[in-house]
Formats: C-alpha cells, structure tokens, sequence
C-alpha cells in the first residue's frame, strides 16, 4: 500500500483490524523486521490493526534529499500518523532505530500513544558513547556458516549470538532482505551528520505512565543493554527485561521469550481498555513465537 504524504509517499501494509499499533523497524532495514516477530502473536488475538511502514531509503519507501536528519524521520512518521490513523490514539512499538523514533513520537504526542514496545532500543545515538558489551558468541555453527556466500556469513557472524539454521533463515527473509533494499549513500550520510534528534528524546515532561515493555539482549554489542535501565524512571508502567543468549536480533534467538513478554504487554494494553467484568477473548500462549 501508498500513503502519499506532502512530500513523499510512504510503502506500508496492514494487517487485522481494531485498535492501531504502528510498528517502526531498525535503520536500513523495512516493514518486515517487525512483521516476521509481531504477526504470529496476533493468530490467536483479534481486535487488532497492525500497521508496518518502510521509513525513508529504506524498503519500498524511495529517498528524499530534504530528509536530512533524524528530526525529519520523526517528522514524517508523524505524518504517516495523521494521514492513516487520523485523531485516533494508538500503540506503538519499535526496534533499535524505530525505537528511537518511537520514543520521539511519545515526547511530541503522549496523550494519543497508549502503549510503547521498544525491542533493542537505539538509546545512544554516538555510537562511541554507547555501553557495550563486546561481541561474542554462545553457539557456533561452522558447518553453516561454510554453506554461505562469503558476504552472509560475515553480516551473520557479525551480528548472531546464536548461530543456528533457524536464526539464519529468519534472520535472511526478515533482517538482510531490508539491508539489501537500504538506500546508499542517503542513510550512512544521514547516519554520519544528524542521526540524534536535535531534542532529548528521554526528557518527558510528565512520565509516560501507560504499559510500556522495554527487551534487550545481554550480549547486544550494537545498541548495549545498560544504558535502557535510565528509561525506568520516565515510563513508571515499564517491564525491563534483559534476556541472556540475546544479541541485536532478540525477537529471533530468544523467541519464546519475546513471545510470551510481549503477549503479556497486549495483555496489558487490552485490561487498560476493558470494562469491568468482561471475559478475556484472547489467549496467552504458552510459548510466543515472534
């Protein structure tokens, strides 16, 4: 689908109906990081409008040249906002770069945002400023690794905690597909000259006290995991979880895991809207697959 804005048109799909939630994916990827972890949690959960966008240069949404920083990429995501779900609120949840975005969206709009999932956080935008463990990894699979080009096993091994066959597989549809989509040089000269907001994205005015659920991989040596503990005292409604045998691709190599929490935090955002006394129409499973 398009979503013509002023300026730009914007490749997204949708899947399911109800209640919004605007999935942001990580930078140089597109819609499917978050489509292949979120989808399968809603096969037994209804009520639910799920909105998955390709941020500028990146998917199926082209390159502008006046997108020059970070502030613009918010600035559009605002747009999409209003041009799809117009005066509505809705829920919003983003890995690594989208859980930036998405943290700029709760700092402009708190009142219309009813729920954040941050899954990898982008929390410190100067990379050289970032706490970081260094990269290692628990699960070796060299007989995997030889059946790869030269050039996937590098981006694998350079990112994979756990180096299984299943991790690879999702980790090719749904992580390098986008990666071999991103727009060069538009996104590393964005990266390298305005990739923090110009505003702290953290500095809230009022706490966002609504269900929120914050993951982070223990051995993520992209984004860290230390850092994400300063969010606690802004979102006094937050789940922090900080998951072993998890890099940067958490949602995949804990995916049991990720399932189940974030079941747990749509548990949540559906028990805040509930009136008294209705029965549960939906079902924890009890291992998430994501």
């Amino acid at each position: 689908m398009k979503c013509q804005l002023e300026d730009i048109t914007i490749h997204y799909e949708t899947r399911g109906s109800g209640r919004p939630i605007l999935m942001l994916h990580g930078f140089t990827l597109d819609h499917r990081a978050m489509l292949g972890c979120m989808e399968p949690l809603f096969a037994t959960r209804n009520g639910w409008q799920r909105i998955y966008l390709d941020l500028p240069g990146m998917g199926k949404t082209p390159a502008k040249p006046w997108v020059t920083s970070s502030d613009q990429m918010l600035d559009v995501v605002l747009q999409f906002v209003d041009a799809t779900v117009p005066n509505q609120h809705f829920v919003l949840a983003g890995e690594s770069y989208g859980g930036y975005l998405a943290r700029g969206v709760v700092h402009r709009r708190p009142d219309t945002v009813d729920g954040l999932l941050l899954i990898c956080p982008l929390m410190v935008p100067d990379r050289t400023r970032r706490t970081l463990p260094q990269h290692v990894i628990l699960d070796r699979n060299p007989e995997l690794l030889k059946s790869l080009s030269a050039g996937d096993a590098k981006e694998f091994e350079s990112i994979a905690v756990v180096q299984s066959r299943h991790h690879w597989k999702r980790f090719a549809r749904e992580i390098l597909a986008g990666i071999r989509l991103a727009d060069e040089p538009f996104l590393p000269h964005l990266q390298a000259q305005a990739y923090s907001l110009s505003f702290d994205v953290d500095d809230l005015s009022t706490p966002f006290a609504k269900p929120t659920l914050i993951l982070t991989g223990r051995q993520d040596s992209s984004v860290g995991y230390a850092d994400a503990w300063t969010l606690l005292d802004g979102y006094p409604r937050a789940t922090l979880a900080v998951l072993d045998r998890a890099g940067h691709d958490l949602q995949i190599e804990q995916e049991a895991l990720f399932g189940a929490l974030v079941s747990e935090w749509l548990n949540r955002l559906e028990d805040a809207v509930r009136p008294i006394g209705n029965e549960r129409s939906r079902r924890l499973p009890s291992s998430g697959s994501g």
